[in-house]
């Protein structure tokens, strides 16, 4: 489930810089491919999903990723079954989004708009209703687009075999 949610909400991101390039053609400079790359480190127990999507700014990061987390899912999935959540979360990054921390002790997302001078990393650890936002220290890697990375729990075992790349 969590490995779907991360590939749809990249692949509505590449959805997002093609269609807003057709009218700013300047948003693709310095990086025209659009893809999806999903890596596993064994060694480190991590699995990471990046896309050259449209990125987030720090709003951004703020609003879709802020607001599940400040309300915790399990406020959320309360107020479902009292009938007072907004449905209309549902399907939007956030909320499906959260759905890693099934498998994840720790989760960081980096991500680059083309709007945005800086690179910020969001990052919260499973169980606690916080989260952290600051400039990457690692500068701009991505260029544009979205990097999560789910520090796997260390009980966690793949269904399927996977194979660092």
């Amino acid at each position: 489930v969590f490995l779907r949610e991360l590939i749809s909400n990249a692949s509505d991101a590449l959805d997002k810089i093609r269609f807003l390039a057709i009218s700013k053609p300047e948003l693709m400079a310095g990086k025209p491919e659009l893809e999806v790359k999903i890596e596993y480190d064994a060694e480190k127990k991590t699995l990471t999903v990046r896309d050259s999507g449209i990125g987030m700014t720090h709003d951004d990061l703020v609003k879709n990723l802020g607001t599940v987390a400040r309300s915790g899912t399990t406020k959320f999935m309360e107020a479902m079954a009292e009938g007072s959540a907004d449905i209309g979360m549902i399907g939007k990054f956030g909320v499906g989004f959260y759905s890693t921390f099934l498998v994840a002790d720790r989760v960081t997302v980096a991500s680059k708009h083309p709007s945005s001078d800086t690179q910020y990393l969001w990052e919260s650890l499973n169980g606690e209703s916080s989260f952290k936002i600051a400039e990457d220290p690692r500068g701009d890697t991505l260029g544009r687009g979205t990097e999560i990375t789910l520090h796997l729990k260390e009980d966690y075992t793949p269904m399927h075999p996977l194979s660092s790349a």
